[in-house]
Protein backbone atom coordinates (compact mmCIF):
# COMPACT_ATOMS: atom_id res chain seq x y z
CA UNK A 1 0.00 0.00 0.00
CA UNK A 2 1.18 3.52 -0.76
CA UNK A 3 1.08 6.44 1.68
CA UNK A 4 -2.00 7.99 0.04
CA UNK A 5 -4.49 9.08 2.69
CA UNK A 6 -8.04 7.80 2.92
CA UNK A 7 -9.74 10.86 1.43
CA UNK A 8 -7.43 11.01 -1.58
CA UNK A 9 -7.86 7.27 -2.05
CA UNK A 10 -11.61 7.72 -2.26
CA UNK A 11 -11.22 10.44 -4.91
CA UNK A 12 -8.95 8.12 -6.92
CA UNK A 13 -11.78 5.59 -7.03
CA UNK A 14 -14.18 8.32 -8.13
CA UNK A 15 -11.85 9.28 -10.99
CA UNK A 16 -11.51 5.62 -11.93
CA UNK A 17 -15.27 4.94 -12.10
CA UNK A 18 -17.21 8.15 -12.72
CA UNK A 19 -18.46 8.66 -16.25
CA UNK A 20 -17.32 5.27 -17.52
CA UNK A 21 -19.40 2.71 -19.33
CA UNK A 22 -19.56 -0.64 -17.55
CA UNK A 23 -17.78 -2.28 -20.48
CA UNK A 24 -14.83 0.15 -20.13
CA UNK A 25 -13.88 -0.96 -16.61
CA UNK A 26 -10.90 -3.11 -15.66
CA UNK A 27 -11.79 -6.72 -14.65
CA UNK A 28 -11.86 -6.21 -10.84
CA UNK A 29 -13.95 -3.03 -11.02
CA UNK A 30 -16.18 -4.59 -13.66
CA UNK A 31 -16.93 -7.54 -11.38
CA UNK A 32 -17.81 -5.16 -8.54
CA UNK A 33 -20.16 -3.06 -10.66
CA UNK A 34 -21.80 -6.13 -12.20
CA UNK A 35 -22.40 -7.48 -8.68
CA UNK A 36 -24.02 -4.18 -7.71
CA UNK A 37 -26.00 -3.90 -10.95
CA UNK A 38 -26.37 -7.40 -12.44
CA UNK A 39 -29.18 -6.47 -14.84
CA UNK A 40 -27.57 -3.37 -16.34
CA UNK A 41 -26.22 -3.45 -19.89
CA UNK A 42 -22.54 -3.18 -20.76
CA UNK A 43 -23.17 0.30 -22.18
CA UNK A 44 -24.75 1.75 -19.05
CA UNK A 45 -23.03 4.90 -17.78
CA UNK A 46 -21.77 4.91 -14.18
CA UNK A 47 -21.89 7.95 -11.94
CA UNK A 48 -19.71 7.88 -8.84
CA UNK A 49 -19.02 10.44 -6.12
CA UNK A 50 -17.60 10.63 -2.65
CA UNK A 51 -20.17 10.68 0.15
CA UNK A 52 -19.62 13.91 2.09
CA UNK A 53 -21.75 12.78 5.01
CA UNK A 54 -20.15 10.91 7.90
CA UNK A 55 -21.64 7.52 7.02
CA UNK A 56 -20.43 3.99 6.29
CA UNK A 57 -20.71 4.50 2.52
CA UNK A 58 -17.55 6.30 1.39
CA UNK A 59 -18.54 6.07 -2.28
CA UNK A 60 -21.97 6.39 -3.83
CA UNK A 61 -22.38 4.71 -7.20
CA UNK A 62 -25.35 5.37 -9.46
CA UNK A 63 -26.47 3.52 -12.59
CA UNK A 64 -29.79 4.38 -14.25
CA UNK A 65 -31.15 6.08 -11.15
CA UNK A 66 -30.24 3.32 -8.69
CA UNK A 67 -27.70 4.28 -6.01
CA UNK A 68 -25.51 1.84 -4.05
CA UNK A 69 -23.08 2.62 -1.22
CA UNK A 70 -19.57 1.19 -0.89
CA UNK A 71 -17.12 1.40 2.02
CA UNK A 72 -13.36 1.71 1.38
CA UNK A 73 -10.57 0.60 3.72
CA UNK A 74 -6.80 0.39 3.33
CA UNK A 75 -3.74 -0.35 5.42
CA UNK A 76 -3.80 -1.97 8.86
CA UNK A 77 -5.58 -1.31 12.17
CA UNK A 78 -8.74 -0.29 10.33
CA UNK A 79 -11.10 1.77 12.45
CA UNK A 80 -14.65 1.07 11.34
CA UNK A 81 -16.69 2.99 13.92
CA UNK A 82 -16.44 5.65 16.63
CA UNK A 83 -19.21 6.78 18.95
CA UNK A 84 -19.74 8.33 22.37
CA UNK A 85 -19.44 5.93 25.29
CA UNK A 86 -23.02 6.81 26.31
CA UNK A 87 -24.34 5.66 22.91
CA UNK A 88 -22.38 2.42 23.11
CA UNK A 89 -23.65 1.68 26.61
CA UNK A 90 -27.19 2.28 25.36
CA UNK A 91 -26.54 -0.30 22.61
CA UNK A 92 -25.42 -2.84 25.23
CA UNK A 93 -28.47 -2.20 27.42
CA UNK A 94 -30.81 -2.38 24.41
CA UNK A 95 -29.40 -5.82 23.68
CA UNK A 96 -29.92 -7.05 27.23
CA UNK A 97 -26.28 -7.20 28.29
CA UNK A 98 -26.31 -7.66 32.06
CA UNK A 99 -25.85 -4.72 34.42
CA UNK A 100 -22.78 -6.45 35.84
CA UNK A 101 -21.14 -6.67 32.40
CA UNK A 102 -22.03 -3.07 31.56
CA UNK A 103 -20.33 -1.92 34.77
CA UNK A 104 -17.30 -4.11 34.07
CA UNK A 105 -17.10 -2.73 30.54
CA UNK A 106 -17.01 0.84 31.89
CA UNK A 107 -14.21 -0.15 34.27
CA UNK A 108 -12.28 -1.65 31.33
CA UNK A 109 -12.94 1.36 29.13
CA UNK A 110 -11.62 3.95 31.59
CA UNK A 111 -9.12 1.65 33.34
CA UNK A 112 -8.74 4.13 36.19
CA UNK A 113 -10.71 2.37 38.92
CA UNK A 114 -13.97 4.18 38.09
CA UNK A 115 -16.98 3.86 35.80
CA UNK A 116 -16.95 7.56 34.84
CA UNK A 117 -13.34 8.30 33.93
CA UNK A 118 -12.60 10.48 36.94
CA UNK A 119 -9.89 8.26 38.48
CA UNK A 120 -6.35 9.51 39.00
CA UNK A 121 -4.30 6.50 37.88
CA UNK A 122 -4.86 5.33 34.30
CA UNK A 123 -3.75 1.90 33.12
CA UNK A 124 -2.89 0.73 29.64
CA UNK A 125 -4.96 -2.07 28.13
CA UNK A 126 -2.11 -4.51 28.77
CA UNK A 127 -1.82 -3.47 32.41
CA UNK A 128 -5.57 -3.67 32.95
CA UNK A 129 -5.78 -7.19 31.52
CA UNK A 130 -3.20 -8.54 34.00
CA UNK A 131 -5.69 -8.42 36.87
CA UNK A 132 -9.04 -8.26 35.08
CA UNK A 133 -8.98 -10.83 32.27
CA UNK A 134 -11.65 -13.04 33.92
CA UNK A 135 -14.07 -10.11 34.06
CA UNK A 136 -13.35 -9.25 30.43
CA UNK A 137 -13.88 -12.87 29.39
CA UNK A 138 -17.26 -12.82 31.11
CA UNK A 139 -18.30 -9.72 29.14
CA UNK A 140 -17.26 -11.46 25.93
CA UNK A 141 -19.33 -14.51 26.79
CA UNK A 142 -22.41 -12.28 26.63
CA UNK A 143 -21.32 -10.42 23.50
CA UNK A 144 -20.51 -13.53 21.45
CA UNK A 145 -24.14 -14.29 20.71
CA UNK A 146 -25.38 -14.62 17.12
CA UNK A 147 -28.25 -12.18 17.52
CA UNK A 148 -26.01 -9.55 19.13
CA UNK A 149 -23.30 -10.14 16.50
CA UNK A 150 -25.82 -9.53 13.70
CA UNK A 151 -26.91 -6.27 15.31
CA UNK A 152 -23.29 -5.27 15.96
CA UNK A 153 -22.20 -5.80 12.35
CA UNK A 154 -25.20 -3.81 11.12
CA UNK A 155 -24.49 -0.90 13.45
CA UNK A 156 -20.71 -0.79 13.41
CA UNK A 157 -19.83 -1.93 9.87
CA UNK A 158 -22.78 -1.92 7.47
CA UNK A 159 -25.12 0.92 8.41
CA UNK A 160 -23.90 2.97 11.36
CA UNK A 161 -26.24 4.97 13.54
CA UNK A 162 -26.90 7.91 11.22
CA UNK A 163 -27.97 6.26 7.96
CA UNK A 164 -31.06 4.42 6.72
CA UNK A 165 -29.06 2.31 4.25
CA UNK A 166 -26.43 -0.40 4.55
CA UNK A 167 -23.36 -0.56 2.36
CA UNK A 168 -23.59 -3.04 -0.50
CA UNK A 169 -19.89 -3.89 -0.65
CA UNK A 170 -16.55 -3.16 1.01
CA UNK A 171 -13.36 -2.40 -0.92
CA UNK A 172 -9.95 -3.00 0.60
CA UNK A 173 -7.02 -1.31 -1.10
CA UNK A 174 -6.32 1.43 -3.62
CA UNK A 175 -7.82 2.24 -7.00
CA UNK A 176 -5.13 0.37 -8.91
CA UNK A 177 -4.86 -2.60 -6.52
CA UNK A 178 -7.84 -3.72 -4.47
CA UNK A 179 -10.07 -6.57 -3.35
CA UNK A 180 -13.76 -6.36 -2.54
CA UNK A 181 -16.37 -8.33 -0.63
CA UNK A 182 -20.13 -8.11 -0.45
CA UNK A 183 -22.40 -7.16 2.44
CA UNK A 184 -23.30 -10.85 2.69
CA UNK A 185 -19.61 -11.77 2.88
CA UNK A 186 -19.15 -9.43 5.84
CA UNK A 187 -22.07 -11.00 7.69
CA UNK A 188 -20.68 -14.48 6.92
CA UNK A 189 -17.27 -13.52 8.33
CA UNK A 190 -18.78 -12.29 11.59
CA UNK A 191 -21.03 -15.31 12.04
CA UNK A 192 -18.18 -17.70 11.27
CA UNK A 193 -15.83 -16.01 13.72
CA UNK A 194 -18.15 -14.98 16.53
CA UNK A 195 -16.82 -17.65 18.88
CA UNK A 196 -13.13 -16.97 18.19
CA UNK A 197 -11.31 -16.08 21.41
CA UNK A 198 -9.79 -12.67 22.01
CA UNK A 199 -8.40 -11.28 25.25
CA UNK A 200 -9.88 -7.90 24.25
CA UNK A 201 -13.54 -6.91 24.36
CA UNK A 202 -14.88 -7.77 20.93
CA UNK A 203 -17.77 -8.57 18.60
CA UNK A 204 -16.32 -11.34 16.46
CA UNK A 205 -13.30 -9.78 14.67
CA UNK A 206 -14.16 -6.24 15.85
CA UNK A 207 -12.06 -5.08 18.81
CA UNK A 208 -13.70 -2.57 21.15
CA UNK A 209 -11.43 0.02 22.78
CA UNK A 210 -11.32 3.66 23.88
CA UNK A 211 -10.52 6.05 21.05
CA UNK A 212 -7.58 7.18 23.18
CA UNK A 213 -6.67 6.07 26.70
CA UNK A 214 -4.75 9.35 27.11
CA UNK A 215 -2.33 7.83 29.59
CA UNK A 216 -0.20 10.99 29.68
CA UNK A 217 -3.21 13.17 30.62
CA UNK A 218 -2.83 15.31 27.51
CA UNK A 219 -5.82 17.67 27.66
CA UNK A 220 -5.87 17.91 23.86
CA UNK A 221 -6.93 14.26 23.59
CA UNK A 222 -8.74 13.81 26.89
CA UNK A 223 -12.17 14.03 25.21
CA UNK A 224 -11.30 10.88 23.23
CA UNK A 225 -11.43 8.89 26.46
CA UNK A 226 -15.21 9.31 26.31
CA UNK A 227 -15.51 7.70 22.87
CA UNK A 228 -15.57 4.02 21.93
CA UNK A 229 -13.65 2.94 18.83
CA UNK A 230 -14.10 -0.37 17.03
CA UNK A 231 -11.20 -1.67 14.95
CA UNK A 232 -11.08 -4.54 12.49
CA UNK A 233 -7.40 -5.48 12.81
CA UNK A 234 -7.72 -8.71 10.81
CA UNK A 235 -9.69 -7.17 7.93
CA UNK A 236 -7.28 -8.06 5.11
CA UNK A 237 -6.74 -11.62 6.35
CA UNK A 238 -10.48 -12.11 6.81
CA UNK A 239 -11.16 -10.91 3.27
CA UNK A 240 -8.55 -13.27 1.81
CA UNK A 241 -9.98 -16.18 3.81
CA UNK A 242 -13.54 -15.34 2.77
CA UNK A 243 -12.66 -15.14 -0.92
CA UNK A 244 -10.78 -18.44 -0.66
CA UNK A 245 -13.73 -20.15 1.01
CA UNK A 246 -16.13 -18.83 -1.62
CA UNK A 247 -13.93 -20.19 -4.37
CA UNK A 248 -13.12 -23.59 -2.86
CA UNK A 249 -15.77 -24.42 -0.28
CA UNK A 250 -18.94 -22.41 -0.89
CA UNK A 251 -20.93 -24.47 1.61
CA UNK A 252 -18.49 -23.54 4.39
CA UNK A 253 -19.64 -19.89 4.45
CA UNK A 254 -23.39 -20.51 4.56
CA UNK A 255 -23.68 -19.84 8.28
CA UNK A 256 -27.23 -19.63 9.58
Amino acid sequence: MSSINGYDNEYEFVKKINGKLICELDPMTYDLIKYLYPKESENSIIRCWRNHYFQKSDLLIKVNGQIKGVSIKKGSKNSVHVEAISEFIHFLIENHISRESVIEFLKYHYADGTTNGKGQVRLSSKEYKKDHQPQMDKINQELQNKNIIKKAVERFVLKGNNSFYSISALIYGEANDFLWITKEDIIDIFLRKFKDYSSSIHFGPLIVQPKNRCLNNNLLYNKDRYCVQLKWYSLFDDIIEQLYLKETKPSAINVS
